[in-house]
C-alpha cells in the first residue's frame, strides 16, 4: 500500500503519542448553545491546517479556522461534560500535540485523544529535582491501570506507580514540568485521563469471556 493512501486512511482515526509539542494559550471562548468554541494562540498555529485533528489537553478536536498564529476548535456538550475543557478560562495554558506521523517515532505510547474520565489531584510533592502527583480517579476504571503502566494525563504520556483501586502516582521530570501545563496542577485540580488502549481491549475481551 502506498504511503499517501495509507496516510489518508489513518487520518480518519488520528493517533497521538502523548509527547506534548507546545503549549497554547486560550485567548477567547464563545458559547453557542451547549457548545464552546475556543480560540487558541500557539507557536504551531501558522503550521496548522483546517480540518486537522489536534490534541488539546489530551482531547482530540478538529481545527475549524486559522488566523495568523491562532486557531479555533469547538467542544460539544458531551466533551465538555467528560473532560476539563469546560473549566478553561481565557489565559489558561493548553497542552497541544499534532497527530503522529506514519514515519515518525513513537516516543510515548499510543494515544487516541479519547478521554476516558477526569481525575482529581489529591497530592503534589516537590522533590529534589522532580515532582510527584497523586490522582484519584473513578474506581470503575481500576482494571485499566497497572503498576508501571502508561497513562495519559492532560495529553501527557506518563508512567504510573503506587497504583490502588482508585489512585495512582506519577513522577514528572523538570523538562515536562516546564514545558507542559502539569506545573499548574495542584491539589483539587481536575485533569483529563486516557487509559492505555491495549489495556482497554484486553479488559473488553475478558468481559466478553465472562459474560
Amino acid at each position: 500500500m502506498k504511503y499517501k493512501k495509507l496516510k489518508k486512511q489513518l487520518q480518519i482515526c488520528p493517533m497521538f503519542t502523548g509527547i506534548i509539542e507546545t503549549q497554547g494559550v486560550c485567548t477567547h471562548i464563545t458559547e453557542n448553545g451547549s457548545n464552546k468554541t475556543f480560540t487558541i494562540q500557539s507557536t504551531i498555529g501558522t503550521s496548522l491546517k483546517i480540518d486537522q485533528s489536534l490534541s488539546h489537553n489530551g482531547v482530540c478536536l478538529t481545527v475549524e479556522s486559522i488566523q495568523q498564529n491562532t486557531h479555533t476548535v469547538t467542544a460539544i456538550e458531551e466533551t465538555l461534560k467528560k473532560t476539563n475543557l469546560g473549566l478553561l478560562q481565557p489565559g489558561d495554558a493548553i497542552n497541544l500535540e499534532r497527530c503522529m506521523l506514519i514515519n515518525g517515532r513513537l516516543d510515548g505510547h499510543i494515544v487516541q485523544g479519547h478521554v476516558d474520565c477526569t481525575a482529581i489531584c489529591i497530592e503534589k510533592k516537590v522533590l529534589n529535582g522532580s515532582w510527584e502527583f497523586v490522582f484519584q480517579f473513578p474506581g470503575e476504571f481500576a482494571s485499566l491501570v497497572i503498576e508501571k503502566g502508561s497513562v495519559c494525563v492532560n495529553g501527557i504520556s506518563l508512567t504510573c506507580f503506587n497504583v490502588s483501586k482508585d489512585r495512582f502516582t506519577i513522577a514528572v521530570i523538570p523538562y515536562t514540568f516546564e514545558h507542559t501545563n502539569i506545573r499548574t496542577v495542584n491539589p483539587g485540580s481536575m485533569v483529563n485521563i486516557e487509559f492505555d488502549v491495549v489495556g482497554k481491549y484486553i479488559a473488553r475481551i475478558q468481559e466478553l469471556k465472562s459474560s
